[in-house]
């Protein structure tokens, strides 16, 4: 694809994600319901509405393309992994952080992500309180920006910072992994701050204002992590599972097994050394 196609791409997801939130935005403002669709999984009308809007949109606009969406993927197995297998598959979060969201906390996102041939490509994430959106692309030029709610850009880089033990580390607010404890320790970290989507918290490292965030759990899944991990990347950090490998978007299975490590890039192997050394000392039940 060439410069002014990639350009033109992240502009049609972001004019996509921007219709979302505004949908979302406007539910969040009114009162509405909170289903459960298994334990400690809410959605509300705002996750379905979005999901059906995004999804019609990118029909629309790139017919060619796959989309796994949270509310509306295949229940077959054989039909989601010839979806993932596609050359170029969009991962849908309509809100990421429905919890955030049932509360009435600011913490959620509307989240559009692009994996071709298995790779985190583009990403688009919008937190609808505050209108903030932070986007990336990688491509033949990458580039990574936030924009605020009046239109106005600037372009994003993580931290340089090296040392664990002066780094800010995002952590989740609802399902802190007993990882994080013996991490932090390990590390000397001290400035820890809780915060609800993956989304959001993987986009404050994208931003500089934190420099990593730690998931050890397995309530991760794909639509989850794109958008965010190729916003990281265009901003210059690094993205992974525990043990350091890049996640696979073409593998089929929708759900991270093995967690996810979101760095500045300085700090990465740093943590991944750890993360080893603490699991290594772990029952196989508690890695």
């Amino acid at each position: 694809m060439s410069e002014a196609s990639e350009e033109r791409e992240i502009e049609i997801v972001l004019a996509i994600a921007r219709e979302a939130e505004a949908l979302v935005r406007a539910i969040y403002d009114t009162p509405f319901e909170v289903e459960m669709k298994g334990p400690n999984d809410p959605v509300t009308r705002a996750d379905r509405e979005a999901n059906t809007l995004i999804c019609a949109r990118l029909a629309e606009r790139f017919p060619d393309d796959a989309v796994l969406a949270e509310e509306s993927f295949p229940e077959d197995e054989a039909e989601v992994m010839a979806l993932a297998r596609r050359e170029r598959v969009f991962f849908v979060d309509p809100v990421d952080g429905t919890r955030e969201f049932a509360d009435h906390n600011p913490e959620f996102a509307v989240m559009i992500g692009l994996a071709v041939r298995g790779r985190a490509t583009l990403g688009v994430v919008i937190e609808p309180v505050t209108g903030v959106a932070v986007c990336g692309r990688i491509g033949a030029q990458t580039v990574a920006f936030r924009e605020d709610s009046k239109g106005v850009r600037t372009p994003i880089r993580v931290t340089d910072e090296r040392d664990p033990a002066a780094a800010t580390m995002m952590v989740s607010r609802s399902h802190r992994p007993r990882l994080i404890e013996p991490l932090t320790d390990r590390l000397r970290i001290t400035r820890v701050v809780p915060c609800g989507s993956v989304g959001v918290k993987v986009g404050r490292v994208s931003t500089g204002a934190a420099d990593l965030y730690v998931h050890g759990g397995r309530g991760v899944k794909l639509w989850d992590v794109c958008a965010p991990e190729a916003i990281l990347v265009a901003a210059g950090g690094r993205f992974s599972d525990l043990d350091g490998r890049r996640i696979d978007y073409a593998a089929g299975d929708l759900a991270l097994k093995n967690g996810l490590v979101a760095t500045n890039g300085a700090l990465h192997g740093h943590v991944i050394d750890a993360l080893r050394e603490i699991r290594a000392e772990l029952p196989p039940s508690q890695r």
